[in-house]
């Protein structure tokens, strides 16, 4: 039996392979309109087929180098973040398909790959439109892999024409036609046997089950590094508990555990002592200490102009009276004057402090991070509080 099964459609079963050409081309439309628009959301459909290999494929879009219909301005760049996107990936094998009747140097497919596959150990070459190369020409060098060598090699295909696909010609009777092709073909008879679509599937096949068999022992390395992980959470939850208010005292010991990690983040009693920046305490002690005189050193005091504005304040506070003492207001004024410059420093200083606070309240739940809504509510409500302390600090400078 063979049959298609789209995740959109979950439950409802293809039997006619008709029906899900129509189905993708339904859903495209639905997704991205009538008028050659894109979409990142891909179309998942499965194959059940007895005459098929296991194969898990990708089909990306060609770069489009001029925007048509409804094609954003930037079509170009979207569609090469969404192939770079994919085949980044060090565990996928890169089919780099490319028409033979143009030139190979200038191939996109094959440029994109040697970005993310310089040395072409996961990218394999597939040569399509064998069959309609000029008189005289032919694509032998590149299917012997000479012209642009690859790891894996090239596997020529000859797949149906546009009219083959209106006229609704069998797929069977397509490779019986692309068998005799390359049996028949000067240039390539002598490679007939590793040429065609049946013997791409058998490529992929085996260079996929190769593929895996070499990246497994990372992977299960990866694998086994989270399993220790999971683990020593697990362990941590044993000592929980499960009786009655077990989950309280939990939460109470970690909003503890919160607070103690806080503090010592500010009086620099951690166990983690950093080599490479300031932190914590010690960053605002260099805010205070370091950036507060910096700031107040800019300001230059004209002393020519700071005695005409005592004198002028000691005269205005006699008035038509000759004093001989220096009266306290005039003293008051002056200093209130040059307090006041002070202001913009202060609340530099204060703004920098709570940006640090605030670094070190996130920085101090990170040992309760397996329980994200704990440490978003405690973050929520600690940096709540430091802001409300800032407008009050604000308010007394």
């Amino acid at each position: 039996t063979e049959y298609g099964e789209f995740l959109h459609k979950p439950g409802r079963l293809f039997d006619n392979f008709d029906e899900i050409r129509n189905e993708i081309e339904a859903d495209t439309a639905r997704i991205t309109g009538a008028n050659k628009g894109i979409s990142h959301l891909p179309i998942n459909l499965k194959v059940y087929s007895p005459h098929v290999l296991d194969l898990t494929l990708v089909d990306l879009p060609g770069l489009t180098k001029v925007a048509v219909g409804d094609q954003p301005a930037d079509i170009e760049m979207q569609i090469k973040n969404m192939i770079m996107e994919f085949i980044t990936k060090p565990n996928c094998l890169i089919l780099a398909v490319t028409p033979a009747n143009s030139d190979l140097a200038n191939s996109d497919a094959l440029k994109l790959a040697k970005e993310v596959d310089p040395q072409g150990l996961r990218t394999i070459g597939v040569i399509t439109k064998l069959d309609l190369m000029d008189a005289g020409t032919d694509a032998r060098d590149v299917l012997e892999n000479k012209l642009l060598p690859l790891r894996r090699g090239y596997v020529g295909v000859v797949n149906r024409s546009q009219k083959d696909i209106a006229g609704n010609k069998d797929i069977r009777a397509a490779q019986a036609a692309e068998k005799k092709f390359f049996k028949t073909h000067p240039a390539y008879r002598h490679l007939a046997d590793k040429m065609g679509t049946p013997k791409l599937q058998q490529v992929l096949n085996q260079q996929l089950t190769d593929h895996i068999r070499q990246t497994l022992p990372e992977l299960k390395g990866q694998l086994q590094g989270e399993v220790t992980r999971l683990e020593k959470d697990c362990s941590e939850f044993k000592n929980m508990g499960t009786g009655k208010g077990a989950s309280t005292k939990a939460m109470m010991s970690y909003m503890h555990m919160f607070s103690d990690d806080w503090w010592k983040s500010i009086d620099g009693s951690g166990d983690l002592v950093s080599l490479e920046e300031l932190s914590g305490g010690a960053k605002i002690n260099r805010i205070f200490f370091e950036r507060f005189p910096y700031e107040l050193n800019k300001f230059e005091i004209d002393e020519r102009k700071l005695r005409k504005e005592i004198l002028y304040a000691i005269k205005n506070i006699h008035g038509i009276r000759t004093g001989l003492f220096t009266p306290d207001q005039a003293f008051e004024a002056i200093c209130r004057k040059l307090i006041e410059r002070m202001r913009a420093p202060s609340l530099l200083c204060v703004e920098l402090s709570m940006q640090e606070l605030i670094v070190i309240t996130s920085s101090a739940t990170r040992r309760i991070e397996k329980f994200p809504r704990l440490r978003e509510e405690l973050e929520r409500i600690a940096v709540e509080q430091i802001k409300e302390c800032h407008q009050k600090t604000n308010d007394q400078v």
